[in-house]
């Protein structure tokens, strides 16, 4: 368990007091609104892979697109590269997401089948 603030000892000066406490607070309060915009970016991505998803239910398409999901990874590694990330952690970043979407699409195709059998 941990100690309740009130008994933590206060190692840090007002971030006033020295200039790279407020640089580290200015660059904590950017890093906060990156993270809060991709909160938001994924679940707008989400929000259209969702509908993929339907679609690919209705239509009856297999819940997963290796070829698309190969051509989307290289993109992604490219970006990367040209946006000096390593393309190896994108890479990793989007199978993660990927693997989500997919699994998504399966539930919506699971869903979809069960509804055109009852």
């Amino acid at each position: 368990m941990s100690p309740e603030p009130s008994n933590m000892p206060h190692t840090s000066k007002p971030a006033g007091s020295d200039p790279a406490l407020a640089e580290l607070e200015r660059l904590r309060a950017s890093i906060d609104n990156i993270d809060a915009a991709l909160i938001h970016m994924l679940a707008e991505r989400f929000r259209c892979t969702q509908e993929v998803g339907k679609l690919k239910a209705r239509a009856h398409l297999p819940p997963a697109d290796p070829s698309r999901e190969t051509r989307q990874i290289e993109r992604l590694r490219q970006l990367a590269r040209d946006a000096h990330l390593d393309p190896d952690f994108a890479e990793k970043f989007l199978a993660f997401v990927i693997r989500e979407v997919i699994r998504h699409h399966e539930a919506i195709a699971a869903d979809a089948r069960r509804a055109s059998e009852g």
